[in-house]
């Protein structure tokens, strides 16, 4: 069988997440990238930003950054799981999301958690494809 490279991403544009827990910002394996979740800390000042419509949009750019490193955009996002210190903010944050995100979205999940990182208000982690992506609109989402 052959072996699987796996590359630790580490971008100056997003958070270094390591300085809070040890994990990477991402990883990528093959074709596959692994977001870790981001918080939203500015990378400039190395602070959580106050307000959870704030945080969700920090969260978004630092995953934006990250991406962007590796030379892709959201559109290659095709897994997120977002995290939420209380369900009373879905609707804020799944409209802050669609400015990110546009159709064809991501799959997703969404929970309410007793406590994030830092006390956060939103958490989101991501699983992108590393390439270029073709939307296959023929098939009416059957294989």
């Amino acid at each position: 069988m052959a072996a699987n490279i796996r590359r630790v991403v580490d971008t100056a544009g997003a958070p270094r997440v390591s300085a809070v827990a040890p994990i990477s910002q991402a990883v990528a394996v093959g074709n596959t990238l692994y977001v870790s979740g981001q918080v939203g800390i500015d990378p400039s000042t190395g602070k959580l930003v106050e307000g959870v419509e704030q945080q969700c949009h920090q969260v978004l750019k630092n995953i934006g950054k990250i991406l962007e490193d590796q030379g892709i955009d959201y559109n290659n996002v095709v897994k997120t799981t977002v995290l939420m210190a209380s369900m009373n903010d879905y609707k804020q944050i799944n409209e802050i999301y669609a400015g990110y995100f546009k159709a064809p979205y991501p799959a997703r999940a969404a929970y309410q958690v007793a406590c994030l990182p830092l006390n956060c208000q939103v958490e989101i982690e991501c699983i992108a494809i590393l390439g270029k992506i073709i939307d296959d609109t023929s098939s009416g989402g059957k294989l």
